[in-house]
């Protein structure tokens, strides 16, 4: 395989997977007429490296509830083919949190707020439409729920809309229950998530002569 490809435009990039070998993994937009697209790759020529971008495809699509495209790559997007690339990242970031032999499991609508002392349920209320509700009614429950629904939608791209308790909508109208359970745990504290985001992006390297910057 060349050392050079053309993969579109790099939209994140893990510089140093602590998983295996410390190795650069990219996440790379597909411009594409069919739709929204991405690419896991990695220039390391070390032995295994082709099994952990599939693993980490693998878990993109478990995790971020990913179609998992055919062909020579490691290629997925959402089912619906909807334009999401914040969330696209977040996936691959998860992902690539886990090592190779952990078991991926798509994780649970709710989760304990420490913050309001309540348990977060975040409800589908159909065609791409999720609803933040609060076990608690006290002020500080009530509070969170739109602060909540709002880190949601800053890591996912989709649209908050008006009303309590407060709603999300995903803009192809199509159920995302694995997206939004994985983006639930980072929505409690968004504004931390952000500034570990902005300190990797600092960091950053480039995994090869040719990848690309934004």
């Amino acid at each position: 395989m060349s050392l050079t490809v053309d993969l579109g435009r790099r939209i994140e990039l893990v510089s140093m997977d602590p998983h295996f070998n410390e190795i650069s993994i990219g996440l790379y937009r597909q411009n594409l007429d069919s739709g929204f697209e991405v690419v896991v790759h990695s220039y390391s020529q070390q032995e295994g490296a082709r099994e952990r971008i599939a693993f980490i495809a693998k878990a993109m699509a478990i995790l971020g509830g990913m179609e998992q495209l055919p062909g020579d790559y490691a290629r997925l997007r959402f089912f619906s083919g909807a334009d999401l690339p914040k969330a696209a990242r977040r996936v691959f970031l998860e992902a690539c949190k886990c090592s190779s032999s952990t078991k991926v499991e798509v994780r649970p609508l709710s989760i304990f707020d420490k913050k309001s002392q309540s348990q977060v349920n975040v409800l589908s209320l159909g065609k791409g439409v999720y609803q933040v509700t609060m076990e608690a009614e006290t002020d500080q429950a009530v509070k969170r729920a739109p602060a909540i629904a709002a880190g949601l939608v800053k890591l996912s791209g989709a649209k908050l809309l008006d009303g309590h308790p407060p709603q999300l909508d995903f803009p192809d109208g199509q159920s995302k229950d694995a997206l939004v359970g994985l983006l639930l745990v980072r929505a409690l504290n968004v504004r931390a998530i952000l500034r570990e985001e902005e300190a990797t992006t600092a960091r950053g390297v480039l995994s090869a002569p040719s990848a690309q910057k934004e």
